[in-house]
Formats: C-alpha cells, sequence, structure tokens
C-alpha cells in the first residue's frame, strides 16, 4: 500500500534522523571555520555509536561468514546514499580480497543508473527489490544486507523480507530505534547517531556510520574466510601497478625474503600472492601450493601448517 505524503510526513517527525535542531537554524550566518568545527564536532560521535551496537555486528559478520563460507553470496540492498554506500563496499571487495565479483554484490534502487541519478520512486518499492533479488536466484546460503538510514525505506524492508522468505540470511543496517528494517531482519543493527547538522540529510552521520559498518562486514568476513594473512592482503589481485608493488611488500612482509626469491615464487605461482608466500615460507613448488591452499579451503595458515607438518 503506498504511504500518503501527510502519513510519510507523520512518520518521518518521529525519525531520530530526521528531527530537526532550532539551535542550528541560522548556521548559513556562520564563519565557514566555525561550520566547519561544527560538522567535525558532529562526526566524532559516530564511532561511538557503532562501538555500542559492535556485539550485534559482531553476530552477524559470523553468520555471513558462515554462509560465505559454504559458497552463498553477499548481497547488500539501499536506496540512495544507503544503495550507493552497499555498491562502494561491494566494489571494492574483488581488487582487495580477489573475490568473484558475483560474491559480493551491491543493489541500489532504480539500477546502476542510480549511482549518479535519483530514479524517482524507486526506494518506495518493495516490488522492485523483490524482482531485484530473483533476478540473482537467492538461496539459503546467501545473506541480504539492507541499508537504511531511517530504516522504514521500502525497498531496503522488501529485500529483507522477500530474502528470508527465501532462507537466506537477512541483515537490516539503520540509524533509528524501534527500525521495520531491524525487526524485519534476522540481525537488526541500529546505530543511532541523532539528528544531522543539516535536517535530514543522512548522507552526513548516517552515511558515515553505515560506511563504518559496512566496512566492518566486508573486512572481517573476508578475514575470516582466510582472505588475509594476520593484517596482510594477501588475496589483493595485482591489476596495477600500484597493486604490482604492493602485493611485493606484502610478500617481504610476510616473509622477509629478498627480492630475487620474491620474484622467483611470483614466477612460479603465476603472480598468485598468497601462493607466493606459501613457496617460500614452505619452501614447495607453485602446483604444490596451489593443492595445499585448494585443500585448506584458502586459508593460508592452514596450508602451511599442513606443508611444515
Amino acid at each position: 500500500m503506498t504511504t500518503t505524503p501527510r502519513r510519510l510526513q507523520s512518520e518521518l517527525a518521529t525519525l531520530t534522523t530526521e528531527a530537526f535542531r532550532p539551535e542550528l537554524a541560522e548556521i548559513d550566518q556562520l564563519p565557514t571555520l566555525d561550520i566547519a568545527r561544527l560538522m567535525n564536532g558532529e562526526d566524532t560521535g559516530v564511532p561511538a555509536a557503532v562501538a555500542a551496537r559492535l556485539p550485534e555486528i559482531a553476530a552477524a559478520i559470523d553468520a555471513v561468514a558462515a554462509r560465505m563460507a559454504r559458497g552463498g553470496r553477499l548481497v547488500y540492498a539501499g536506496a540512495g546514499t544507503a544503495g550507493r554506500l552497499g555498491v562502494l563496499d561491494a566494489s571494492e571487495c574483488p581488487p582487495t580480497f580477489n573475490t568473484d565479483p558475483a560474491r559480493v554484490v551491491g543493489l541500489i534502487a532504480g539500477g546502476p543508473s542510480a549511482m549518479v541519478t535519483s530514479v524517482e520512486g524507486a526506494e518506495d518499492s518493495p516490488e522492485l527489490a523483490r524482482r531485484d533479488l530473483d533476478a540473482l536466484g537467492l538461496g539459503p546460503d546467501d545473506t541480504v544486507v539492507g541499508i537504511s538510514a531511517s530504516g522504514r525505506t521500502p525497498y531496503a524492508v522488501g529485500a529483507v523480507t522477500h530474502a528470508r522468505s527465501l532462507g537466506a540470511l537477512t541483515v537490516g543496517l539503520s540509524c533509528n530505534a524501534d527500525s521495520p528494517l531491524a525487526a524485519a531482519a534476522e540481525h537488526g543493527i541500529e546505530v543511532v547517531v541523532g539528528p544531522e547538522l543539516l535536517t535530514g540529510s543522512t548522507r552526513l552521520k548516517a552515511g558515515t556510520a553505515q560506511k563504518l559498518v559496512l566496512n566492518m562486514v566486508s573486512t572481517i568476513t573476508m578475514i575470516r574466510l582466510g582472505k588475509t594473512f594476520g593484517n596482510l592482503m594477501v588475496d589483493v589481485r595485482a591489476s596495477n601497478d600500484k597493486l604490482r608493488a604492493r602485493s611485493r611488500r606484502i610478500i617481504a612482509l610476510a616473509t622477509g625474503a629478498p627480492d630475487e626469491e620474491i620474484e622467483r615464487a611470483l614466477t612460479a605461482t603465476g603472480g598468485e600472492v598468497k601462493n607466493a608466500v606459501l613457496v617460500v615460507l614452505a619452501g614447495v613448488d607453485g602446483p604444490t601450493a596451489a593443492r595445499l591452499l585448494d585443500e585448506s579451503g584458502g586459508h593460508l595458515r592452514a596450508a602451511l601448517a599442513e606443508a611444515t607438518g
């Protein structure tokens, strides 16, 4: 059922993220430096709001990692800024962790063009969310993270509701307490950052909070999946000069090997950083390193333990 403008106005009036702050009513009269100080001061409270939700965030990440370890996908779904943040986080996973682009997916209401141009009415359609998820062939090993600052966006709530009906894991990330999105999801994460500097501009503190949480979701999930060795990105995809230089530095930090040995290891492994680290540390050849990593599910520590007895 379509929400009437009057009813929606009443709903927005109850949301912390939409609250009006009369003490800032003349902010446009302030010097630029004073406005910058105000914004900076507002932002300092965001990490504390995220910290208050760390138990819920950790529980969601463990559940996501378990599904992905079985071959499932991580799917973000949102509209506007929230959708863009999901697409951004998903797009960073292939170059950072060498994941298949199909393993972490960002859906934004209105499709790819909505990344740069508003698609009117798209966020109001739970049916659109259902269609977008059905196009992915969603299954029980997949996870859908609905993202919405208000926690009421129909596209995000619809995505989580439909995903849950299909047996997928569901997470609802919002910035208001007692949100419909959190209620619809198996794991609700409500990071309440308070009213914005500009009333209703939830790309500010709410957007920052969502970005911090999504950083945790993707990064810690990949750590749990063996995509790192300690704090080294051993699954980095060396697709440009900077990343090729970073790959060699990562191998050097992981092994302490000289440049010549690093180059030999990379040649032996077709440029795969994780495999090259195993070649150096375990003294095995390239094919053996590949086999050991395959048998360990890509976990370098486990493969190293197997190789060294």
